[in-house]
């Protein structure tokens, strides 16, 4: 049977008897793989801290009949470490790889792959806010899969904006002629918040006012659950908290 070696991403991780690991990956060609990591979590094991959530790796998979096996990992990107150590990233990348796993669900995507580990690593060295690096990571997981939100033309007629009236159901900003009676409105710095997450616009989001921040927040929330089915277990442990200068007001480790 055929040996192969793939760039992935570790989404998460079972307990397999009493020393191994059922490991699912994100890899950049092979889309979602589930391998077995037999011995891993043994303290001599060569490579079971490479193969922890959020961890990214040069890996070789031996084929199976129905689970492959990994038989090596180098480690391309460290940043379970780092985090791991803090609270707020912890939560806001177990909804990334949840979302992952979800979006890739049928085929394999090179884009949610590069946008997945670009976001983690954004995270671990803390680039920008926690909060916003999650809600740029959403809206873009969600286009790239085909939910791409509208935050200026009417997401039904194609009406040119701006428009405020927010629809999650009809794919964002609508027209007044096609808005539902009680339709939310959102305020322009909102709608020019949302707008910079979705294009990666960060010198417009990283000076976004707080207030501003948490409603572009909730709406990005509210729009992934409506989009994925069953939703996302993860989102509602996600923290939000930040400080003055958007990132996390304090390191809280992970117990």
């Amino acid at each position: 049977m055929p040996v192969y070696r793939d760039e992935a991403v570790v989404l998460r991780t079972h307990k397999l008897g009493e020393a191994d690991r059922i490991v699912t990956l994100l890899t950049r060609q092979h889309g979602k793989v589930r391998a077995v990591a037999r011995g891993v979590r043994r303290t001599a094991s060569k490579f079971g801290a490479r193969l922890e959530p959020f961890m990214v790796a040069d890996v070789q998979f031996y084929e199976g009949r129905s689970l492959d096996s990994i038989t090596q990992a180098v480690t391309i990107g460290s940043y379970g470490a780092e985090i791991t150590a803090d609270y707020a990233s912890y939560t806001a990348a177990s909804a990334m790889v949840e979302t992952a796993d979800k979006v890739t669900e049928h085929e394999p995507s090179l884009q949610q792959y590069l946008l997945l580990v670009g976001a983690l690593r954004s995270l671990a060295r803390r680039e920008h806010g926690v909060t916003s690096t999650l809600d740029s990571y959403l809206l873009r997981a969600l286009s790239m899969a085909g939910w791409a939100p509208s935050f200026h033309d009417c997401a039904v007629t194609g009406e040119a904006g701006p428009h405020s009236a927010f629809v999650v159901q009809l794919g964002g900003v609508v027209s007044d002629q096609v808005a539902p009676p009680g339709t939310p409105r959102l305020d322009p710095g909102t709608l020019e918040l949302l707008a910079a997450l979705l294009t990666g616009d960060w010198a417009v989001v990283d000076a976004a006012a707080p207030g501003t921040r948490a409603r572009a927040s909730g709406i990005v929330s509210a729009y992934t659950q409506w989009h994925l089915e069953r939703g996302l277990r993860s989102l509602e442990h996600v923290e939000r908290i930040e400080g003055p200068d958007h990132r996390p007001r304090a390191a809280r480790p992970v117990s």
